[in-house]
């Protein structure tokens, strides 16, 4: 007996607890209303993917205006530790979710989405935003290495790193100061200042990494390219949409982190995405 719970409060305990232990191991994308069977017209789930330097509240003000429109949006963590199991993880994820899927991703998660996409049918639309679209056996450095390097390129500091296994690797920063002027320059000093602070890094060896499946090849694509982007050449990004055939891109006056700093720009061009998919 529980001291102080009459004998009838007891099996009404027990049944509340069941129950919360049932929501406990639900899975967290499965079951539910918003999870149905896909139906005509059904708006798709919208998935998130942040890049390097950054986590996911990079995305709040494009989370904001979909989960406005009455979009479902998941904006999971990447882990930037290179294409294999970046890729592998958002795969796992994305596998998680019912109905249609339109996924976004920034900078280097233009490459994680493009191999973790790669024969997932739920997988409509790929929005690709300031983003690497390498293609099946290229990697960030042999395709970037067609145009001149971005400003960023020289703004970059390495950080060995120890793996709990005694294994180890390097981290790649931006230098405190030459973050703005390179990554974010449409930001206020203050912003950017915090960003830098925050910022999260990315293994060396992602920039060498090659996709073994490139999901752009055969899925709609829609892109988004900042034309003052310092981080990533606008150019190459220019040279993507058009290899990849997008049935949109759109250009605007943004630094590289054009989600954070043109938020409604980002959401216009993710919603032409998800419409289309709810009209096919």
């Amino acid at each position: 007996m529980i001291p102080g719970i009459p004998q009838s409060g007891r099996g009404k305990m027990i049944l509340a607890a069941a129950a919360l232990s049932a929501l406990a191991v639900a899975p967290a994308h499965g079951a539910g209303p918003s999870d149905a069977s896909p139906s005509a017209g059904q708006k798709p789930t919208v998935v998130l993917v942040h890049g390097a330097f950054a986590d996911a509240s990079s995305w709040n003000g494009v989370v904001q205006r979909l989960q406005h429109d009455g979009y479902r949006v998941i904006a999971p963590p990447n882990t930037l530790r290179g294409i294999p199991q970046d890729s592998t993880y958002l795969n796992s994820l994305l596998k998680t979710i019912k109905g249609p899927i339109v996924l976004a991703g920034h900078s280097y998660a233009g490459e994680v989405i493009s191999q973790a996409a790669a024969g997932l049918d739920n997988v409509k639309a790929l929005v690709y935003i300031d983003a690497i679209m390498p293609d099946k056996g290229e990697s960030f450095a042999s395709l970037s290495g067609k145009f001149p390097p971005a400003p960023l390129t020289k703004a970059l500091t390495q950080v060995p790193f120890r793996n709990g296994d005694g294994t180890t690797g390097t981290d790649v920063y931006i230098q405190p100061a030459k973050l703005r002027a390179t990554f974010a320059q449409d930001l206020p000093k203050q912003q950017t200042s915090v960003m830098a602070a925050t910022q999260r890094p990315i293994a060396q060896s992602a920039f060498t990494d090659k996709l073994s499946a490139a999901a752009w090849r055969d899925k709609p694509v829609y892109v988004l390219v900042g034309k003052q982007d310092r981080s990533i050449n606008p150019d190459l990004e220019r040279y993507e949409a058009k290899r990849a055939h997008a049935r949109k891109t759109v250009e605007i006056d943004s630094s590289h982190v054009s989600l954070v700093s043109h938020p409604q720009d980002i959401t216009d061009l993710i919603v032409t995405a998800a419409r289309n998919t709810s009209n096919h």
